[in-house]
């Protein structure tokens, strides 16, 4: 019999040099306690023919009822690791749960796109548990439709921090009294977004223990019974994700904070979360932060980073970009971003710009430089667009996508081979995130990291938390390149400025951007936003990010701009200024307006 797709990852990964001690447990899901259906919908459904050691080691504890702080490797299956053993719970219930018993779990999530998928993948594990009903409420929806929604009833439910706790006090018909259960995925992400009051305050309403419910028919649900269940997940530890493990869990089990996990877990074994008085989350009298622990990333990922003058920066984006894609033509790539006018620039100029690099006549017509599927992301764009986006690239088999942050946290897409981080992360944690879009579950991926001369100091930031990456031959690829039908000898090209190749294709970005208004508008957007971002660096890396190194001329380089870069601050300046004023003249009319009454 041919083997299922998941089994031959396993085996492809235990034939390889890395092995498979990092993704997968050699037990099965049956045999963690789970209900065989479930096990049947996770093989059948998700293609998992076992669980991975993440989900081997956190799914007894979960079923055991104990809070659990989950601190494991992005794309390690850490969702099915609190979706599997909330179902089982549910579905063993007699008599069995209702829509009308309302919401008996919570997941919170950081994005539109996570809470998204968190939805897709309960809608796979619940298809012969029809009685459990799935359902999201998030920023951008229609408030009327989820408040419909609501008051049908909802088994199980993903939201965003800011809708759900808008629900809570406005939607009397949002019935909670069932809860059993809060899970926050990605909790370091939820709070970097700034949602650390809306979550205190969501904790204050729904409470830490579960109250005891009445039923249509008064009698109390078996369920209602059981104390309140907190997990909380996150890939980094912080003082932030510590004060909210502090707050919401209640003497809890920490999982896959050892670097060495063991699978025989039972509740004996694993030792309860202690806390100090500065709200640190210690164990065994040591303090767990991201600062000092060690980075967990796929033994499968292979790192590297391109040392790119700045003027130089937009042209070898684009030369690998069309390097990974007609090496190998099924294949997905995602360019993270700092800004979002920087993700829209580059969306537009990779979706139009054409070139003819062979040149044989006049008559010969230009072609799209990169041949490829391309989508963009960011938070700026609307609701609509970033559900489209995200389904989009999931389903293809080829495809770029041009993202900010948006997308660096928990989603998981299909076959992601290598990601390219164009602008370094503004911290050094958030490196983790980008790349674990790749080599997850066992695959294999690429991840190259974008950095100028004066910028390399950021390697040894990675360094102390035991991430080493190697140089990528810049020059092997740009001597790769053919000029006009023609190959060059390039030993006599010191630096990558001068490469002919180079050379050639920024002055036909420039003549691109410059023909067209607005991409020289977006350009000069790009260009504007990029600065400001550079200047927010914090921390170490401000010595690091300087801006007083930068030489502004090559910096519009990198957004194919010909105009001297004081024309754009020039322009900056005058939008800026003209904000102010607009600002200013709306604070002296409500002035006025209370003044009147």
């Amino acid at each position: 019999m041919e083997l299922s797709l998941n089994k031959r990852k396993k085996q492809k990964i235990e034939n390889s040099s890395t092995g498979n001690s990092e993704v997968f447990a050699s037990c099965s899901f049956s045999s963690l306690g789970l209900h065989t259906t479930l096990c049947d919908q996770l093989k059948e459904r998700l293609g998992f023919e076992g669980p991975t050691l993440v989900q081997a080691q956190a799914i007894p504890v979960i079923l055991s009822g104990r809070h659990v702080l989950v601190n494991a490797a992005t794309g390690t299956g850490k969702t099915v690791a609190y979706l599997a053993p909330v179902i089982h719970q549910l579905q063993k219930c007699d008599p069995r749960i209702q829509r009308s018993d309302g919401t008996f779990a919570l997941v919170l999530v950081p994005t539109h796109e996570l809470c998204m998928q968190v939805y897709e993948i309960l809608q796979k594990l619940l298809h012969r548990f029809h009685w459990i009903v799935p359902g999201y409420i998030m920023g951008g929806e229609s408030r009327n439709k989820e408040k419909a929604r609501l008051r049908k009833g909802i088994s199980i439910l993903v939201a965003t921090p800011g809708r759900l706790l808008d629900h809570l006090k406005n939607t009397s018909s949002f019935s909670y009294t069932n809860l059993r259960w809060i899970i926050f995925d990605e909790a370091d992400r939820i709070l970097e977004l700034g949602y650390g009051k809306e979550i205190e305050d969501i904790l204050n309403i729904l409470g830490s223990k579960q109250q005891k419910s009445v039923g249509k028919d008064n009698t109390t649900s078996q369920i209602s019974e059981v104390q309140r269940q907190n997990v909380l997940l996150s890939a980094t530890l912080n003082e932030k994700v510590n004060h909210l493990a502090e707050i919401s869990l209640d003497n809890p089990v920490m999982v896959g904070l050892d670097k060495k996990i063991e699978l025989q877990l039972t509740r004996q074994d694993v030792k309860p979360m202690e806390f100090n008085g500065s709200d640190t989350l210690e164990k065994d009298g040591k303090p767990l932060s991201s600062s000092t622990e060690e980075y967990k990333l796929p033994t499968q990922l292979l790192q590297r980073y391109i040392k790119v003058p700045c003027g130089s920066r937009l042209v070898v984006l684009l030369a690998i970009l069309k390097h990974l894609f007609e090496k190998e033509s099924s294949q997905k790539v995602v360019v993270f971003f700092s800004t979002c006018d920087a993700v829209d620039f580059h969306y537009s100029l990779v979706s139009g710009f054409q070139w003819l690099s062979h040149l044989q006549s006049d008559t010969d017509v230009k072609q799209l430089f990169l041949k490829c599927n391309t989508f963009r992301l960011h938070g700026n764009m609307n609701h609509e667009d970033r559900r489209t986006t995200f389904h989009a690239f999931k389903t293809e088999k080829s495809a770029l996508l041009l993202s900010t942050d948006v997308a660096a946290r928990g989603l998981d897409f299909p076959k992601v081979r290598c990601i390219v981080q164009y602008d370094p992360p503004g911290e050094a944690t958030e490196y983790v995130h980008r790349v674990g879009r790749t080599a997850r579950i066992g695959e294999k991926g690429d991840s190259l990291l974008f950095l100028q001369p004066v910028e390399t100091d950021y390697l040894h930031g990675l360094e102390k938390h035991g991430v080493t990456l190697t140089e990528y031959p810049l020059q092997k690829l740009l001597d790769s390149f053919p000029l006009f039908g023609i190959r060059y000898h390039p030993k006599s090209f010191v630096s990558v400025d001068t490469h002919p190749w180079v050379v050639s294709l920024q002055k036909a970005l420039e003549s691109f951007t410059s023909s067209e208004l607005k991409m020289k508008k977006m350009a000069q957007n790009a260009f504007c936003s990029w600065v400001r971002a550079y200047t927010a660096h914090r921390g170490e890396l401000k010595g690091i990010f300087m801006v007083k190194k930068l030489h502004l001329g090559h910096v519009a380089r990198s957004f194919a701009l010909k105009e001297q870069p004081s024309l754009v601050n020039r322009s900056l300046q005058k939008q800026t200024k003209k904000r102010m004023r607009d600002q200013k003249q709306k604070n002296v009319s409500k002035k006025r307006k209370v003044a009147k009454r």
